[in-house]
């Protein structure tokens, strides 16, 4: 064994240091942008498990090719290295601001353009680790050589995974996000300039590059703001007077001529003009039919419509108001712009909220209510499909008191006919009866409603005691709501279980004829 082999294993030296660190940081940005494709592919095309899922995949055979390429480059491996790490931070970093401008200014190319920023990131950071490994051979053995490399660059996917939900997008967003690990590798080609300088034919050029990717790096990282703003006015039309990204969702609230809007991921979930329609629908025959409803759950919700006309009957004592994401609560609270199109209700001693996957709130609480109002996302995701289940349903029932109604909000009966009327199986299997209607919102076209409840559901007992300053309920026009014209008529479906998830793939397709 040589001297200078037996000086690396007792003390590591400085070189070796740098490019182990180095791994660790690529490891981090490319996991980094890999997760990030798969949020905005999550975010723009639905159904969260199937773009993760092809994504990870697309990214991983690229790996594969880039490390396969890697054979090809023999010469002068610490500059490939520092141009390989150049390209990554452009590439890489820019990856959500250029796929959010091609959402909105090129929606027909987005998946294109999507999948072939993921195989040429992934191909890139697929040369990384092999080069650097050939690299650091030079001074370390073999054994030695694969745990470390491994160890770091584990460490780092380990760090930037738990980083990424929980604090770089609930604080950057994607954008911001993106363009500073891209400033991460400019750095690291930066430091391979500085570790390298001897080798480097062309120094000087190579200097150049790394400050200038740097410089414009971080000029796009200070206008982000800019950057995203430019997407989302042309995609949304209408002013943007509030938007965010917490970690379950991008929040962006417009206001034009006909009011304010609320989008969720880029779909629409209310209207100012006609929301009043959705939520009269959604909440008033359960609440008027049961009589006198003291407890009342509303799960979903955040913005706080359906709670505003819960608080319209004078009986109801108590509202546990139970949303994921506690963002919206905060914002349809605090704003005092968005709290007006709630009536405040969200400030209302009554309210009591609690931010927590609904799933988990109906599995560990043993609270009855009176009436329950499942106002949830529609099933265009796995995620969410778990909401539509027998086994959601069973923790429903579980949460009625025994003279109890809950409303669930289920999509379109005429865009989506059997989407609905599986929800209304699914809802029968685990021994309830539902009785589906559904009312015009202009916004959104026909849409659809299932009462459950353990006893008969009577449209006439609401009828008696509906509010008398609603603008779109009457005791007239409530009845009318449960009748289906032979286009949104029953069709044959199978329930929803958690085990298949067939509502949620029913769901797709429907909705995909339209778009």
């Amino acid at each position: 064994m040589s001297v200078k082999l037996q000086e690396t294993e007792k003390s590591p030296a400085p070189i070796e240091l740098a490019l182990l660190a180095s791994v660790f940081v690529v490891a981090a940005c490319g996991l980094l942008y890999e997760l990030a494709a798969g949020a905005i592919a999550s975010y723009v095309l639905g159904d969260s498990i199937l773009q993760f899922s092809t994504i990870i995949g697309t990214y991983l055979f690229a790996m594969g090719v880039g490390s396969w390429l890697s054979r090809y480059f023999e010469r002068q491996l610490p500059a490939q290295f520092l141009r390989i790490e150049l390209l990554i931070a452009v590439i890489g970093g820019a990856l959500p601001a250029v796929l959010f401008l091609a959402h909105a200014y090129a929606p027909q190319g987005f998946r294109f353009l999507l999948y072939s920023l993921v195989m040429l990131v992934g191909t890139l950071v697929g040369l990384e680790i092999p080069i650097v490994m050939r690299i650091l051979k030079r001074n370390v053995q073999l054994k030695d050589l694969v745990s470390q490399v491994l160890t770091f660059d584990y460490l780092g996917a380990l760090a930037v995974s738990l980083a990424f939900p929980l604090l770089l997008v609930p604080q950057l967003g994607l954008v911001r996000t993106g363009l500073l690990f891209g400033l991460l590798n400019a750095a690291v080609a930066l430091w391979a300039v500085w570790l390298f300088r001897h080798e480097l034919r062309a120094f000087k050029a190579h200097l150049v590059a790394a400050l200038v990717v740097i410089g414009a790096l971080f000029a796009a990282f200070w206008q982000a703001e800019h950057i995203t703003t430019l997407a989302e006015d042309r995609f949304y039309q209408d002013r943007i007077v509030f938007s965010s990204t917490s970690p379950y969702q991008r929040i962006v609230v417009t206001q034009g001529k006909t009011g304010h809007r609320l989008y969720l991921n880029g779909n629409l979930q209310f209207a100012q003009r006609d929301e009043y329609r959705y939520h009269e629908a959604l909440v008033h025959p359960v609440m008027a039919a049961h009589g006198a409803p003291k407890k009342v759950a509303v799960l979903g919700g955040g913005d706080g419509m359906a709670v505003r006309e819960v608080l319209k009957y004078a009986s109801v004592e108590s509202v546990t108001l139970v949303e994921l994401d506690p963002k919206m609560t905060e914002i349809f609270s605090r704003d005092s712009q968005l709290a007006a199109l709630n009536g405040g209700s969200l400030q209302s001693p009554k309210v009591k909220i609690i931010n927590t996957d609904a799933f988990k709130f109906l599995e560990t609480s043993n609270e009855v209510f009176d009436v329950v109002v499942v106002d949830f996302p529609d099933p265009s995701n796995f995620s969410l499909g778990k909401l539509y289940s027998t086994s959601f349903y069973a923790l429903l029932d579980k949460a009625l008191s025994s003279s109890g109604y809950a409303v669930i909000q289920s999509t379109s009966p005429l865009v989506a006919r059997k989407s609905f009327w599986t929800v209304v199986r699914t809802i029968e299997e685990v021994g309830l009866s539902a009785m589906p209607y559904h009312a015009h919102v202009p916004s959104f076209g026909e849409w659809g409603f299932i009462v459950a409840s353990r006893r008969p559901f009577k449209p006439t007992l609401a009828q008696e005691v509906l509010p008398k300053d609603l603008r779109f309920l009457n005791a007239q026009s409530l009845p009318l709501l449960f009748d289906f014209p032979q286009d949104m008529s029953r069709v044959a479906a199978e329930p929803n279980r958690m085990s298949n998830q067939n509502l949620v793939l029913t769901f797709e397709q429907e909705w995909g004829k339209v778009q």
